[in-house]
């Protein structure tokens, strides 16, 4: 295959690109910078609303994965503009992209979140269940929808609802174990909010699923079979890195430190991956402790 992919360089895109050369598929990282001209780049323009010429011609497939940090900055209005901005332009440039090009890709993978669902409680969310009302829900809505040009033209289209990618390598799981490995970690909020996790071996492995699984469109939930509350992933951490987990911060806290984003770690979301289940997708980490000891390098 020939797959184009934004956001090559982050966590989730950066380990793709890895296991698609491995395994002998050509990759076009789609960059912003201009003088990126070559079989293996391209440049594009997200906010600009430009794509290389011929850039995306010939390509089976493009990921999309590009779009500002939720959790690298404290929200203020700029901001949460940018969030939007990023995610819903860059969709729409890339969308316009694969239903101009002179073959389009058989199938866009744009990705979404979990946070379109909002706080559900203990609810088991499937695909089918309707957005959230705050701002994280609405973005997620507004990015799925930035897509409808690449849908309209035919373009079979993903949108992987992703929750918290368990690696050591970076992302927001990234930034927690520090704390634990000094023993500093402990449950965030009351703990007993659910957490859509996955580990990153499942996650590259259900995006190239989600590439080849021609029945497979829309939203899918990017989510371990067997969700678990924060309190549990606390406790995890714990045995996994032999560190006490004692400490808690109050959703009070979190509030005062990190303002509205902190919403968005002490809501709860009980997303399981019924698409991908019923698709035949087979998880090789099913479970928070298996997600953990390959993140930590355990297997």
């Amino acid at each position: 295959m020939r797959v184009a992919i934004t956001g090559s360089t982050g966590l989730i895109g950066s380990a793709l690109t890895r296991s698609l050369l491995a395994d002998g598929h050509d990759v076009v990282r789609l960059v912003r910078d201009r003088s990126a001209t070559s079989r293996e780049s391209a440049w594009w323009d997200p906010v600009g609303g430009k794509v290389q010429p011929g850039a995306l011609d010939g390509v089976d497939a493009v990921v999309h994965l590009a779009g500002a940090g939720i959790g690298d900055r404290r929200w203020n209005a700029a901001y949460k503009t940018e969030i939007r901005r990023s995610r819903t332009a860059g969709t729409e440039t890339i969308a316009r992209a694969c239903a101009e090009a002179a073959t389009p890709p058989r199938v866009l993978v744009s990705a979404s979140a979990t946070g379109y669902y909002g706080d559900t409680d203990d609810l088991v969310i499937e695909e089918s269940a309707p957005a959230g009302d705050d701002f994280l829900a609405d973005v997620c809505a507004a990015w799925e929808a930035a897509a409808d040009p690449a849908r309209e033209a035919g373009v079979r289209v993903v949108h992987p609802r992703t929750g918290l990618v368990v690696s050591a390598q970076g992302g927001a799981f990234g930034r927690l174990l520090p704390l634990f490995r000094f023993g500093l970690g402990g449950r965030l909020g009351s703990g007993e909010q659910y957490w859509p996790f996955i580990s990153l071996t499942d996650h590259i492995a259900a995006l190239r699923f989600a590439i080849a699984a021609e029945e497979l469109s829309g939203p899918v939930n990017f989510t371990a079979p067997e969700p678990v509350t924060n309190r549990a992933v606390t406790e995890a951490l714990g045995r996994a890195l032999h560190r006490p987990t004692l400490a808690a911060v109050p959703a009070f806290v979190l509030r005062a430190v990190l303002g509205e984003f902190a919403t968005g770690i002490t809501c709860s979301c009980r997303a399981v991956p019924s698409a991908l289940l019923k698709s035949g997708f087979d998880f090789a980490r099913p479970t928070i402790d298996e997600a953990l000891r390959s993140a930590l390098g355990a297997n």
